[in-house]
């Protein structure tokens, strides 16, 4: 018999999947969320930002919020406009980074609903609304309070909660939370990993936490792969050899990237590599706005980071040029011979790196350097999974560039760092939840975890399940209401997907056809087969 006040943790994001990461805790007293992110991925996945919530907004007591990535923090200013009015706790370097970050996704939202807008008024269907506006960012800023690493800080009633360094990006946190219940001696014990970083990451301390918890929910990102473990300098000498292949092609190095953390990165080793005469001197173009403030603040807070002299160094470099405007950024592509361009965003869905695929994804001497996961469904994956043409905001683009992958920057720990870091937390007394990650990393970690903690209390949520955490273990709660997506859409290649593709192939063929009567008959039959499909 399961305690009236026994929390239930419920999975609204990040369940078999990389985006969206939201989870709530609610008793009999209070509910709380640790983070309300962005979907991204396949459209379906995306369309769940714009349907209501899984909760009342104003139901929610307080937000703890693990760090500023859009897809842990990008709802955020959505749960304020439609009736949330609590506190966010979260780091003094997160609400930095939020205080760009939160209205740069505002202002993105405007301006693709702005172009969809119009293609929708050609077409004859009606409009839609951002999902949310830089007013509700700024009303969403208001809310957020810091906290320092180490210090226990109450929430709610009977609710306390301590942040660990993660070691993943600028004031990014592990949570732990302790939850006095009347029914127990002693308090409930639960730990968010949050994004947990890689050892040795350029920028950032080695991740951090506390040992033996009842409950642990833990990311997976790379839960079934392992990077080569390279130190700086040899990630450089990789780096290098691409950038001076890009050279060789006399044509642009088009690098989509993450504008917090992965940009600053990136720039500290072009630099390093410039400096040393290993790689030929070049403009390198940061064009997004999100990643010039976020370099600025990047460079108020290097005293407390790693390598923050040589961050400081690279950002002031005389190769480096931060674009503004649109005008600058269209500039940029009628340029000749080799430059680099840095933009966001990182997994090629949004922002300024799309009109930079466009203009150069068809020319051979351009060179594409994808450098971090890329979830399925999204562009940056699709044209790594090697694809010959792409639509890109409606319109079709031949792939002919060299497309590489270099994922030594990759914010995440790797399978077994994500074990070292899991077996540092034992005893996990009760249970494991693993989110935040694909199938294959779903089950690759499971698989990694079984020497460290028992099978049967390794559990991996689908979106929406709920579970009540007992003393004993957990035990799973009945829905009340359908599933926002089936389980089997998550991370996965959805209609729209097939949708471009079949368009592709269709003036492929068309395209193809030796004459006028050949491509008339490849017409009828696709005619042919839609009256079919209507009868």
């Amino acid at each position: 018999m399961r305690g009236e006040t026994d929390p239930i943790l419920r999975f609204h994001g990040a369940a078999h999947g990389v985006t969206g990461s939201c989870y709530e805790i609610e008793t009999a007293r209070w509910r709380v969320l640790v983070d309300c992110g962005l979907f991204q991925g396949s459209k379906s996945e995306r369309e769940l930002n714009y349907g209501p919530f899984p909760f009342p907004p104003d139901a929610i007591d307080a937000v703890i919020l693990t760090h500023a990535h859009i897809d842990h923090s990008g709802l955020l200013p959505k749960l304020v406009k439609q009736g949330f009015s609590g506190p966010i706790h979260t780091t003094r370097a997160t609400i930095d980074l939020c205080s760009v970050m939160l209205p740069d996704s505002a202002h993105i939202q405007d301006m693709e609903v702005e172009h969809l807008n119009r293609r929708n008024a050609q077409r004859g269907r009606p409009p839609v609304e951002p999902i949310y506006s830089l007013q509700d960012a700024a009303a969403c800023m208001t809310l957020l309070r810091a906290l320092a690493y180490g210090e226990w800080t109450a929430i709610a009633d009977g609710l306390r909660a301590r942040f660990w360094n993660a070691g993943h990006l600028l004031g990014s946190a592990s949570v732990e939370l302790e939850i006095d219940m009347d029914h127990r001696t002693t308090p409930m014990r639960i730990m968010f990993s949050g994004d947990i970083g890689p050892g040795h990451k350029l920028l950032q301390t080695d991740p951090e936490g506390p040992a033996g918890v009842d409950y642990l929910i833990c990311e997976s990102t790379y839960g079934n792969r392992d990077r080569p473990d390279v130190s700086p300098e040899q990630r450089r000498s990789l780096l290098g050899d691409i950038v001076r292949g890009a050279a060789e092609a006399s044509g642009p190095l088009i690098i989509p990237s993450f504008a917090v953390e992965r940009t600053q990165e990136l720039l500290v080793d072009l630099h390093l590599l410039m400096q040393a005469g290993a790689v030929p001197t070049a403009p390198v173009f940061v064009d997004s706005p999100l990643a010039t403030r976020a370099s600025a603040i990047f460079e108020r807070h290097a005293d407390s980071i790693e390598q923050g002299d040589v961050l400081r160094q690279a950002l002031g470099s005389k190769n480096l040029r931060f674009t503004e405007t649109v005008e600058q950024s269209k500039a940029i592509n009628r340029l000749s011979g080799f430059f680099v361009v840095i933009a966001a965003s990182g997994m090629c869905d949004a922002g300024r790196i799309r009109h930079h695929l466009k203009a150069n994804l068809w020319r051979r001497n351009a060179t594409v350097m994808i450098a971090g996961y890329q979830a399925q469904g999204s562009l940056g994956r699709i044209l790594l999974d090697g694809a010959r043409r792409v639509r890109i905001q409606g319109e079709e683009v031949e792939v002919k560039a060299h497309i590489s992958l270099f994922d030594l920057y990759s914010g995440h720990a790797d399978a077994a760092e994500l074990v070292a870091w899991v077996e540092a937390r034992i005893p996990v007394k009760q249970a494991a939840f693993l989110t935040h990650g694909e199938e294959e990393g779903l089950r690759g970690f499971s698989e990694r975890l079984r020497s460290i903690i028992p099978d049967d209390r390794i559990i991996m949520p689908r979106l929406d399940d709920a579970f009540q955490l007992t003393p004993s273990g957990s035990l799973p709660v009945e829905l009340n209401e359908p599933r926002r997506l089936r389980p089997d859409k998550v991370a996965r290649l959805d209609w729209h997907n097939d949708l471009s593709e079949l368009l592709l192939d269709i003036n492929e063929a068309v395209g193809a056809a030796a004459d006028e009567r050949r491509r008339a008959a490849v017409i009828r039959r696709l005619r042919r087969a839609l009256e079919d499909n209507d009868a």
